[in-house]
């Protein structure tokens, strides 16, 4: 029983991930707008804005008035709709699947885990009697089945993340991963074998509020549109309990997956201090730079995800369940 939970979940979260993968993309790339890229006109000139005590070693005048000079505003918010158009226009329908193989990767380690977990849980924590879960285990059971998912499955998140921000960057800095092991073995040779954790923790807790408020919720939405007899247990109430829950784990993971998206895409040189020295360190830079406010960049498209992405989750679980229920 405990293998067969995995399988359900695994193939259920590989048909949502896929079928919703251009909406992520779009989040991610909303998420990273306004974000301070370092100037990289000459190495001299880098120097200086990173590390102005050097300042004085720059000889020449243009590099001194290129110090000195205003850095250029930073461009224009768009949303969502104007965020594919471009990606379309720029980089070609392809692009729009940019990353594909690492959710692949990514929901086979981390939703199959996760949702097998949660399976467990759920069956030995169930009242007998009753046949229900009270909300605080169903909580519980998705913050302990996230946490471990998260970390079975971050190298991938990190792979999946490079490679859809990877076409917003100039052509000298993308770093043209192949697939999601081109990325990962890029990333252990050029950067350590840390890197492929690097953001863990976030993603850790992202992924406890996220299966927490999203499984949890959907079997609470769903057992009281039954339990009221708002509707019989069908397509009607599994689409209506998990674009529920779709939308309460949009809202509860946002501000944690902008700080997940941008820790991991920082661009870590060799005697350069990084961008972020971590999570906090990010959030507090983010809401100084941007305001509180950008910790919710890309909720228009993480629910536009989140909704679909919970709906055909959890649509194509039942469906997987009916049709091995005699195995």
């Amino acid at each position: 029983m405990g293998a067969k939970g995995f399988v359900e979940g695994g193939i259920a979260s590989i048909i949502a991930g896929c079928s919703t993968h251009p909406l992520d993309l779009i989040k991610v790339r909303m998420q990273l707008q306004g974000e301070s890229i370092v100037p990289t006109a000459t190495s001299q000139i880098q120097a200086a804005h990173l590390r102005p005590a050097f300042a004085l070693n720059a000889s020449s005048a243009a590099a001194t008035t290129a110090v000195h000079a205003p850095l250029p505003p930073p461009p224009a918010l768009v949303g969502p709709i104007s965020v594919g158009i471009k990606i379309f226009q720029t980089e070609g329908i392809p692009a729009l699947f940019s990353g594909v193989s690492a959710t692949v990767l990514r929901q086979t380690l981390y939703s199959t885990t996760r949702m097998g977990l949660y399976d467990i849980l759920k069956q030995k924590w169930t009242d007998p009697n009753s046949g229900n879960m009270p909300l605080l285990r169903k909580i519980s059971a998705g913050l302990i089945a996230g946490g471990i998912g998260a970390a079975v499955g971050n190298p991938a998140d990190v792979a999946m993340v490079r490679m859809q921000a990877d076409g917003r960057l100039p052509l000298a800095q993308r770093r043209n991963y192949k697939s999601a092991v081109d990325a990962i073995t890029q990333m252990t040779k050029q950067e350590g074998i840390t890197s492929l954790w690097r953001g863990s923790s976030l993603t850790v807790n992202r992924a406890m509020v996220v299966t927490a408020s999203q499984l949890a919720s959907y079997d609470q939405f769903k057992e009281l549109i039954l339990e009221k007899g708002i509707m019989k247990d069908g397509l009607g109430t599994h689409i209506t309990a998990s674009f529920s829950a779709g939308f309460v784990a949009a809202v509860a993971s946002n501000p944690i997956d902008v700080i997940k998206t941008r820790v991991m895409n920082m661009r870590v040189e060799p005697g350069v201090a990084p961008p972020y020295t971590g999570a906090l360190d990010c959030a507090v830079k983010t809401i100084k730079a941007e305001g509180p406010m950008a910790l919710y960049k890309g909720f228009i498209p993480t629910i536009s995800r989140q909704g679909p992405f919970t709906v055909v989750l959890f649509v194509t679980l039942e469906q997987v369940r009916k049709i091995l229920k005699d195995f």
